[in-house]
């Protein structure tokens, strides 16, 4: 099975290493993003792994928990593809106009 990551999973991914830069600890935000591709990895042999995302009922759409992130994750036949990866405690929503190009972590 493929994984591969969407512009809109990269980008979370980006806003994590900045956050911990503007914190002070650079170091945690990349150290944090090498533990999601790491995770995510078992995708590839169990890409069913992980469970349905609640707010959407699709099981083709399905999370992974690696605190304090809920990596998102869309299945399709031949591939897995990251598409979000959010702070735990936030609920997911479909996107809107108003939420083109906002991005928050």
């Amino acid at each position: 099975m493929v994984i591969s990551f969407a512009e809109s999973a990269l980008r979370d991914l980006d806003a994590v290493q900045a956050w911990y830069l503007e914190q002070g600890v650079p170091d945690v935000g990349p150290r944090l993003v090498a533990e999601v591709f790491q995770h995510v990895q078992a995708l590839a042999e169990h890409p069913d792994m992980g469970k349905v995302v609640p707010e959407f009922d699709q099981a083709f759409l399905r999370e992974l928990i690696h605190p304090p992130f809920r990596i998102v994750c869309r299945r399709d036949r031949q591939r897995v593809r990251i598409v979000r990866v959010w702070c735990s405690e936030r609920l997911l929503h479909l996107p809107t106009a108003d939420d083109e190009g906002s991005s928050r972590t």
